[in-house]
């Protein structure tokens, strides 16, 4: 049950951060308005919210642990199957590094959607 909790504070707090992503940014207004024939001066490009990156850097470090964590639970039970069947070894390993690969790939996607902003 704590382990249940805990992962639910996780959740909740992460889903904080990421909030203000989805927030309207202003820009309906400058377009609308360029529509309408109105001439307006080209505004520098607003520095990003402090709150997008925290939520980006959250969710970063959350994929790289994921990814850590999985490979390591790859790894190891890669470790233990060759040594109860050591005939076997080079079957389990190309296996291993396939699904390592897999993982990997997941990883670094979601890292690029985590750092489009």
């Amino acid at each position: 049950m704590f382990k249940l909790a805990k992962i639910a504070l996780l959740v909740l707090v992460v889903g904080s951060m990421t909030v203000p992503t989805f927030a309207a940014d202003g820009k309906k207004a400058e377009d609308s308005a360029t529509a309408q024939g109105t001439a307006k001066e080209a505004k520098p490009a607003e520095a990003p919210n402090l709150m997008v990156l925290a939520g980006s850097a959250v969710g970063a470090g959350l994929i790289v642990l994921g990814a850590g964590f999985g490979i390591g639970k790859i790894g190891s039970a890669a470790v233990e199957s060759m040594a109860r069947q050591p005939e076997v070894a080079g079957n389990i390993q190309t296996a291993m590094l396939i699904t390592a690969v897999l993982v990997e790939g997941v990883t670094v996607i979601g890292l690029v959607v985590c750092m489009i902003k």
